[in-house]
């Protein structure tokens, strides 16, 4: 990864964390973005020195604002980006909006990815051959997109809000794969297992996975780097393995849907 440049969002914690430290033992420079300075520099005090370069940004990717801020941040500095890892997301319990007037859920799990792709796309597409990697989830099986109430203020679920976020992350990877052919950028999802992170513990649940960071960060990071994926895009990956996911994610019309809607709720040109 000597020479590769890497952005990597929820970057403090769990298997970003793991993510951003394995990336710049391989050598290359890694940004990696948080939305705590006190937990930044406890990350950069942990990992110390590497092979590479490890920098932080700090960013709420709620924030529609925010996102622009560090977008501007990064292309002020880099003029390339071999490898974005969108990793940040959480569940809520309770409904909550952004400083946007979004639902918390839908901005920070789907919102973030997709203006801040879009946002770096430029710089990514300069930069082929590029990866894009999507962190997902198998909660994604079973889920909806209910385009008349995407902010689900009708009965909320925290878990049917996460689930339905995680597909629209599938449905993005698949679109954006589409779009990008011929670009020399992959797209791909990944989901990470059910990893002990403090995932489960900032939703106020009472939940350990079996998996530790390290095994969760795996795929991520074999898709970041590995030569056996190559020009692979616009698929699901688990444990390494080319997964189906979803019947309803490879819809072409929902994806085309709320790429459209997407695109008009982060102020970019396209929005129906």
């Amino acid at each position: 990864m000597i020479g590769k440049i890497c952005l990597v969002t929820g970057a403090t914690d769990g298997i970003g964390k793991v993510t951003v430290r394995a990336l710049a033992e391989a050598g290359a420079a890694v940004v990696g973005v948080g939305r705590d300075p006190a937990k930044i520099e406890a990350v950069k005090a942990e990992i110390g020195s590497t092979p590479g370069s490890l920098e932080f940004l700090t960013a709420d990717l709620s924030s529609q604002a925010q996102i622009r801020a560090l977008a501007e941040q990064f292309r002020h500095k880099y003029d390339r980006l071999h490898v974005l890892v969108n990793n940040a997301g959480a569940l809520f319990t309770s409904y909550r909006t952004t400083a946007d007037g979004l639902e918390m859920t839908f901005a920070l799990n789907h919102l973030s990815y997709f203006l801040l792709t879009h946002l770096l796309l430029d710089t990514i597409i300069a930069s082929a051959p590029a990866r894009i990697i999507n962190v997902a989830s198998d909660a994604h099986a079973g889920s909806t997109i209910n385009f008349d109430d995407l902010g689900h203020r009708q009965n909320y679920s925290g878990w049917t809000a996460y689930g339905a976020s995680k597909l629209a992350n599938i449905l993005f990877t698949y679109e954006l794969a589409r779009r990008l052919e011929g670009t020399g950028v992959t797209v791909n999802a990944v989901h990470p297992g059910f990893v002990n992170t403090n995932f489960q513990r900032a939703a106020g649940l009472n939940m350990r996975g079996p998996l530790t960071p390290e095994e969760g960060a795996d795929t991520q990071l074999w898709l970041a780097t590995s030569d056996e994926v190559d020009g692979i895009t616009g698929r699901y990956f688990v444990r390494r393995h080319d997964i189906r996911s979803s019947d309803i994610s490879y819809d072409r019309s929902v994806a085309r849907r709320l790429w459209d809607i997407s695109a008009r709720l982060a102020g970019l040109p396209g929005g129906d």
